[in-house]
């Protein structure tokens, strides 16, 4: 196993459910890639295009 590789067991506890649906937070994404949250942030906007409608969203109080 390389340095930034994770147990798939360690991936599985990063998916959480919310509101029915599951997820992964921005950090645990971003440590994933061995990325700054920042950086995977930008670069998924600048990019949205690649991704599914339902690939971002932001949690609010409703």
């Amino acid at each position: 196993m390389t340095q930034h590789e994770l147990p798939i067991q360690n991936i599985k506890n990063r998916i959480y459910e919310i509101r029915g649906v599951q997820v992964m937070l921005d950090f645990d994404l971003a440590e994933l890639y061995a990325v700054e949250t920042k950086k995977l942030n930008q670069a998924v906007k600048r990019n949205i295009e690649r991704f599914p409608d339902d690939f971002m969203f932001r949690i609010s109080k409703k």
